[in-house]
């Protein structure tokens, strides 16, 4: 029984790396993608971050989960929102629930404070998706979502949106070119260099601003200097 219970939870901790272990080398690689971002946009404030993958599975939603947090780390207000309308995952991420999220607000149904989640972590929010809606296209793409926006940049230093795969649906190519950023997450090893290419190449459509890529899963070899400096991050 015992076993069964802890499982969950070393699940949780391993996607949520930059919380549990935060002097781990991933935290700390996580923490760079971070610094990165940071200078990504000298002369723009960034206000609004998505992120996005070529296909399923490479783990765009947990580096978007892990980012979050260590940008609320450094002092921000950061909302999460799960824009991922057809496969929602940040509900178990955050072990809460996804009874009320984003398609209720964009449909008119709930307030922006009723939907909002706070998290144990300072300074982080999150938003999930709620109810999965027949049209998520649509939704993205509506003045609803224009105005939300706004509102939500209003009151937070950054959003961030966790979207589908962006060779999939249209949902992320939609809402890359109404963010002020876009990471592409590729999972080494097992991401066809195609898919990436058509990737930025629906992304570069959109118009969007792709700040760079998040390469994921890469495993670093033991004689690598992180290993050196960091020790085995336990």
């Amino acid at each position: 029984m015992f076993t069964k219970k802890k499982r969950p939870m070393q699940t949780v901790a391993r996607k949520l790396v930059t919380k549990y272990n935060p002097k781990s080398i991933v935290s700390e690689q996580f923490r760079t993608v971070r610094t990165n971002i940071n200078f990504s946009m000298p002369d723009k404030e960034l206000k609004t971050l998505l992120f996005t993958s070529s296909s399923p599975g490479e783990g765009k939603s947990t580096s978007a989960a892990n980012v979050a947090i260590v940008f609320a780390q450094e002092g921000k207000k950061v909302l999460l929102v799960d824009a991922d309308m057809r496969k929602p995952t940040m509900q178990y991420t955050f072990r809460t629930t996804n009874t009320t999220g984003l398609s209720n607000l964009l449909t008119k149904q709930w307030s922006l404070e009723e939907v909002t989640k706070v998290t144990d972590i300072e300074g982080l929010f999150l938003m999930t998706c709620g109810p999965i809606p027949p049209n998520p296209a649509e939704l993205i793409g509506s003045k609803s979502m224009d105005v939300l926006i706004q509102e939500l940049t209003a009151q937070y230093d950054l959003v961030i949106f966790d979207t589908p795969p962006i060779l999939s649906v249209a949902d992320a190519q939609i809402l890359s070119n109404k963010c002020d950023g876009t990471i592409l997450v590729v999972n080494s090893g097992t991401t066809e260099k195609d898919s990436v290419i058509k990737a930025k190449e629906a992304l570069t459509s959109a118009k969007a601003n792709i700040l760079g890529t998040l390469l994921n899963n890469f495993m670093l070899e033991k004689d690598h200097y992180y290993y050196q400096y960091y020790g085995t991050g336990e």
